[in-house]
């Protein structure tokens, strides 16, 4: 009669695995069966290769729709993948027992089950027994009792008494189980004689197949439905195995865990050897003694706490004891590079990606850049060829939405440097999945999308900040279709706005294009463009800025100052003569919105348009408006973000001064904070400064007299005198 053992084993638990292969080498299956979607067995045998170093994760995508996809992790510690490991030393035959990825996949996601109970069971018994580690749990109810055997039916035991308290299984669960059920039917029938079913401890209760009626299991399995879809390995990290990734099976601490797992002898001691290895590069101190140290206090705190062995629990608290000293930052940096840590895994090169991954994984290679989770900086030289490809295939990544490297700042566009910061993760293989339905290459892909793109663009804005990306990416592809789209957008009914928002974008590319050692063509072509963009702005700039509301008047504020920063970028003398024209305009109009008329008198005052007398009258004539909440935004735009123009021109310091201290007590407190929130953009030092000088009467004219009285001065001589030393005898 054949023999089944069922192995209820908790995901990602070292305790689990440990004693899961001790099992299966004492029971010699002849077919492993383990939780996961049967129809992945044919990418099961790079399980067995040297090259697979975990963790990694069993992909699965519908290949219309890449977008739906779910991953199966596995860690070195997970059961399921020691029960792989194990099968393909012995020369045994293992596959999955679980509902297809094409079922899963095709159907609607349901919920996961969100109670511990569901996701978690053995670690809510664990915490029933008192332990705040399950894994020590673990540890200690294996060697309580002896026989690997006898412990997974002692969970077994548990899991049968919590089933039968709990509600039937339903929906996508029930049909989870029948499927596992009918797996065991099938190689019942074809003639094993001793099954090994490796599952979750919450599914191991209703796998008895003598339980249950296969005609009923086919029931609810009939009419799933199906979607084609493809199953490969790619790399995962440890910190997408943790509870704070968002895992619904995550464990609280993978990188604890693999020590767990991969150090057969001397735990704690290993352990805290690892830790002050990492204070160490961290430039903090780490002794010998301190490992001693650590390694007896964990040791003292489990003996007093009644465990054979130091927990996490104690690990910490004697890190934090010896280590921590005055700070909590060891053990931050234990907690994220040891305890979580962020390893990634690898697969090997026949493992089968689509056409788009391995022109990446080319790329890389060929480029010199490392695949890593852990953030990298990385600053560019763009006169190096090799840094120019590097940078292009950034920019080409971000437009895939593949955001491994995201730009920093590196002193400006107009230098010849890029700083990018690096990290790889999990995620990116799903979305190369996705964009490789643009194209089979990251170059193809991303000039299908930069062409796409261009073709929907709903604003210049868009069109000038996709064809500054093109630019930056270097695809010479998709260049003429998104200078075609600008030149009919700008042909366009665009508005001021849309205009003003365009021109940033034109003058970097105009003026630092070529820094890549490219063909200038497109920036001269940028160029033209810019100054074709800046006249219509500028002809509708003056009537743009009346009649306005407030919040409106500081959005167009805030794309005058963006404009006016692109014309100083361009350093055309035509240019610039244009656009100051067009800020005369909105300064000369009686019904332009203070803020905007203030704003564009300060820019034309910076400029030298306009001199220190004129600016005097204009300024009195906006504080002579009626409004004193008119005159506040006026002073709003004027003053802009810095004190610099009253610290150093008195005479305006005084106009503003003298309105001020004439206005109505009702009306000043109205004007009070509107005033104070213009002041309070200023540096400290420039608020003291305009302080100091009112309180001296800084303005022209009000000047205080100071009278000195001889008397008093008198007095202090002769201590002054003392403090130099000199004798007064």
């Amino acid at each position: 009669m054949a023999d089944l053992s069922i192995f209820p084993i908790r995901h990602h638990g070292p305790g689990s695995a440990r004693s899961l292969e001790h099992a299966l080498s004492q029971l010699n299956p002849d077919v492993v069966l383990v939780e996961g979607p049967s129809d992945a067995d044919a990418v099961l045998p790079f399980l067995a290769q040297a090259e697979m170093t975990p963790p990694v994760a069993l992909l699965g995508y519908v290949n219309d729709d890449p977008a739906k996809a779910s991953f199966w992790p596995f860690a070195a510690f997970s059961p399921e993948f020691v029960a792989f490991r194990w099968a393909a030393r012995a020369g045994v035959s293992a596959r999955f027992m679980d509902l297809p990825a094409s079922a899963t996949l095709a159907g609607e996601r349901e919920e996961d089950e969100s109670d511990d109970l569901h996701s978690d069971p053995l670690r809510v018994l664990a915490e029933a027994a008192g332990y705040a580690d399950f894994e020590r749990w673990w540890e200690t109810l294996v060697e309580a009792r002896g026989d690997d055997f006898d412990v997974f039916e002692a969970v077994l035991e548990a899991m049968r008494a919590v089933r039968a308290d709990a509600p039937p299984a339903s929906g996508r669960e029930a049909q989870r189980e029948a499927c596992m059920r009918q797996a065991i039917r099938a190689a019942l029938k074809d003639g094993a004689q001793r099954v090994a079913v490796v599952c979750g401890a919450w599914h191991a209760p209703v796998l008895d197949v003598h339980a249950f009626k296969a005609k009923d299991d086919a029931a609810l399995l009939k009419g799933l439905p199906k979607a084609k879809v493809t199953l490969t390995w790619v790399p995962w990290t440890h910190g997408r195995l943790s509870t704070g990734s968002g895992y619904g099976a995550g464990v609280r601490s993978p990188g604890y865990y693999h020590h767990l797992f991969t150090t057969r002898r001397d735990v704690t001691e290993r352990w805290f050897a690892r830790v002050a290895r990492l204070l160490r590069e961290q430039r903090l101190e780490a002794s010998s003694a301190s490992v001693i140290e650590s390694t007896r206090l964990a040791n003292t705190l489990a003996a007093l706490r009644g465990r054979a062995l130091p927990g996490l629990d104690e690990l910490n608290e004697a890190a934090l004891s010896v280590f921590g000293w005055d700070s909590d930052l060891p053990l931050r940096l234990i907690e994220r590079q040891l305890i979580v840590g962020e390893a990634l895994g690898e697969v090997p090169e026949g493992v089968p990606t689509v056409p788009l991954a391995q022109d990446l994984a080319k790329l890389q290679k060929s480029l010199r850049l490392k695949v890593q989770p852990e953030q990298t900086e990385l600053t560019l030289d763009l006169r190096a060829d090799n840094d120019l490809a590097r940078s292009a295939l950034f920019h080409r990544l971000n437009m895939l939405g593949v955001p491994w490297a995201q730009e920093r700042y590196a002193g400006g566009r107009g230098t010849f440097k890029e700083a990018w910061a690096l990290a790889w993760k999990p995620e990116f293989s799903v979305r190369l999945v996705e964009a490789s339905r643009s194209g089979q290459t990251v170059m193809d892909a991303a000039t299908a999308v930069a062409v796409e793109s261009a073709r929907g663009a709903g604003t210049l804005a868009e069109l000038t900040t996709l064809l500054e990306a093109v630019r930056y990416a270097d695809l010479t592809g998709a260049l003429p279709v998104a200078l075609a789209a600008l030149d009919a957008r700008a042909a366009g009914n665009a508005d001021v706005s849309d205009l003003l928002e365009a021109l940033p974008p034109l003058a970097r590319l105009a003026r630092y294009g070529d820094v890549r050692g490219r063909d200038g063509g497109s920036n001269a072509l940028a160029g033209a463009t810019f100054r074709t963009l800046l006249t219509r702005a500028g002809v509708g700039l003056p009537l743009a800025a009346v009649g306005l509301a407030d919040d409106a008047a500081a959005t167009l504020r805030g794309l005058v100052n963006a404009a006016d920063s692109a014309v100083r970028l361009l350093d055309d003398g035509a240019v610039t003569a244009e656009w100051h024209v067009a800020l005369a305009r909105v300064a000369d109009r009686d019904d332009t919105h203070p803020l905007l008329n203030g704003d564009a008198v300060r820019r034309l005052r910076d400029a030298a348009v306009l001199d220190g007398t004129e600016i005097e009258r204009r300024l009195g004539l906006a504080l002579g408006a009626g409004v004193p909440l008119e005159v506040t935004a006026w002073l709003d735009g004027f003053l802009g973000d810095s004190g610099a123009l009253l610290v150093h021109d008195p005479a305006l310091l005084g106009l503003l001064d003298g309105w001020l201290t004439t206005l109505d007590a009702d009306v000043f407190q109205e004007t009070l904070p509107l005033l104070r929130r213009v002041f309070s953009r200023f540096e400290k030092p420039e608020r003291r400064q305009i302080g100091e000088a009112l309180r001296e009467g800084g303005a022209p004219g009000r000047r205080v007299q100071h009278v000195l009285d001889g008397e008093r001065a008198r007095r202090a001589v002769p201590v002054v005198l003392r403090l130099l030393g000199v004798s007064t005898a």
